[in-house]
């Protein structure tokens, strides 16, 4: 059995494994590379997944760094049956347009300024058709319901308590007449988060692909976050200024609309404070969560039989509309915002940004994971401006980063997911999470697990034998993007500035920061001379 890396490798996003395995040559998710200019180029070099020659697919969930660039492997050749569960197909069929949608404009807008400087035009990655062509090949699975989507393979889709309709993947191969069961945890939930059900319990594998996003760090208790969402809405009503909060349209916008729903009801949430969810992707996929109830946690179900709908509350306002969206800002006056995209590098939540990101009194909230190079990422890392439509935009508003909302696992909680499986010599695999978080992670399991997990790397190719004898290709000239000098260079000058306001009275802890910083430089100066010895 083969599998080969082609994202979500030592980074979070452009989730994608291609496995051949029992004769046959398969994708397990194919998601989009989200990140910075250099990371999203891989989304155009489509053809080393030889999408005619992938027999079908299956989707652990609907979030575009799991499933985005179907349309784009669709448009290239592949014609297989993609199989998912009821939810899953439902969203996608939303997500996947609006993800057209934004490389449709993106393309016109980047095709109207390449025409200005007489180069030619832009196509987009992928177009609504492209999108549509790929939902008659959707086959829907409900969770336990095991299938064969060839002989001698068998899955079954396991509920992950991530989003909805989110799966782990359980695959069991015959080939000489030897099985092997192999685990695809998916993207890993977080126990006790609102609307969602826990993450199944898995307890045998020969082979664990296991999600790390928070491989380094834990989430605050539930009751913390509320809190501190009850602080930003607070600070910025007393001074007349907006909550801006930057959500996924699928699940994090769900639960901070429960959430503020709770806090309504507790009397912590202005009662004359709209609370607007600016964001068309959202409002549908709101009505789909309220379509698959049966999917919902006990204690959501609990509130629907007492006639409560916690997806709605008195000042809710949904604005599907692009007027209904500009009134917002054209109107003075407290107010909570909700708008995608989550990381705030696309959507309407950039408008909002440049609206209030510059505002005395202002918050910006953020609720879930910011991949490097995005404008999220710039400023919970503490930009003092960042580049929003071509402008540079002050970070004046107050920063919230509360991550007891995120829809994954925390490093606790991941180690407690793996300590039920019982296999012994199972063979682990960290995906889907920074380098960095990866190797705690891989540390902590080393020492409770006596377990020696492997780190795959962008495009990397690994021959899987029992025992886990691995056989390994890399290819690290390929798993380094080129270096993308804005990002570089911008990340830098925060750095500096943070060192030039910290200067004086805090000499000591500035001194230690000016030795990172000399020691990024020298890392950077390393990559430089690499790439010259290269040329020569």
């Amino acid at each position: 059995m083969k599998v080969k890396f082609m994202g979500a490798a030592r980074t979070v996003t452009g989730s994608c494994y291609i496995l051949e395995a029992a004769g046959r040559r398969f994708a397990v998710d194919c998601g989009m590379h989200q990140g910075n200019n250099e990371i999203e180029k891989r989304n155009w070099d489509v053809d080393i997944y030889d999408p005619d020659k992938i027999e079908f697919m299956l989707l652990t969930h609907a979030h575009i760094d799991h499933s985005g660039l179907l349309p784009r492997l669709v448009q290239k050749g592949f014609h297989g049956k993609v199989y998912m569960t009821p939810p899953t197909a439902d969203l996608l069929k939303i997500m996947l347009r609006d993800s057209a949608h934004i490389q449709e404009m993106e393309a016109q807008w980047k095709g109207r300024k390449r025409l200005r400087n007489g180069d030619a035009e832009t196509t987009p990655l992928y177009t609504q058709k492209d999108a549509m062509a790929a939902f008659p090949l959707f086959s829907t699975v409900s969770y336990g319901e095991a299938f064969s989507p060839s002989p001698g393979i068998t899955v079954t889709f396991r509920d992950a308590g991530h989003i909805l309709g989110a799966a782990m993947l359980e695959l069991v191969f015959l080939e000489d007449g030897v099985k092997s069961r192999v685990v695809f945890s998916g993207d890993i939930g977080r126990p006790a988060q609102l609307l969602i059900r826990d993450p199944t319990v898995i307890e045998a594998a020969d082979f664990l692909f296991m999600e790390s996003t928070y491989g380094n760090r834990n989430h605050k208790d539930e009751t913390e976050s509320l809190n501190e969402l009850a602080e930003a809405i607070a600070y910025s009503y007393q001074k007349g200024e907006k909550v801006i909060i930057p959500a996924f349209a699928v699940e994090r916008t769900q639960e901070m609309i429960y959430s503020l729903h709770l806090l309504a009801k507790e009397g912590r949430l202005p009662a004359d404070m709209p609370v607007f969810v600016d964001s068309p992707l959202a409002i549908q996929a709101t009505e789909i969560f309220r379509k698959y109830r049966d999917y919902m946690d006990a204690e959501t179900k609990a509130f629907l039989a007492n006639g409560e709908d916690p997806l709605n509350f008195s000042q809710l306002r949904f604005t599907p509309s692009t007027e209904e969206s500009m009134g917002i800002n054209n109107t003075k006056g407290p107010a909570v915002v909700i708008s995608a995209s989550g990381m705030a590098n696309a959507g309407r939540i950039k408008h909002h940004l440049r609206h209030n990101l510059w505002r005395q009194g202002a918050s910006i909230v953020f609720v879930g994971f910011q991949a490097q190079g995005t404008t999220g990422r710039k400023i919970v890392d503490g930009a003092k401006k960042v580049r929003i439509f071509n402008e540079d935009v002050a970070v004046g508003a107050k920063i919230f980063t509360i991550n007891g909302f995120s829809a994954h696992a925390g490093q606790g909680q991941l180690i407690d997911w793996l300590g039920r499986f019982k296999t012994e010599k199972m063979c682990l695999f960290l995906i889907h999470g920074e380098y960095i978080a990866q190797q705690e992670l891989a540390g902590l399991i080393r020492d409770r697990f006596g377990i020696d997990a492997a780190i795959p790397d962008y495009l990397e190719e690994m021959t899987l034998v029992p025992g886990c004898e691995l056989a390994r290709v890399a290819y690290p000239e390929k798993a380094a993007p080129r270096i993308d000098w804005g990002f570089l260079i911008a990340d830098l000058e925060t750095r500096l500035a943070q060192l030039r306001e910290r200067r004086g009275a805090m000499e000591g802890k500035a001194w230690v920061e000016q030795t990172e910083l000399r020691d990024r430089l020298l890392e950077v100066n390393r990559s430089l001379s690499g790439i010259i010895s290269e040329i020569h």
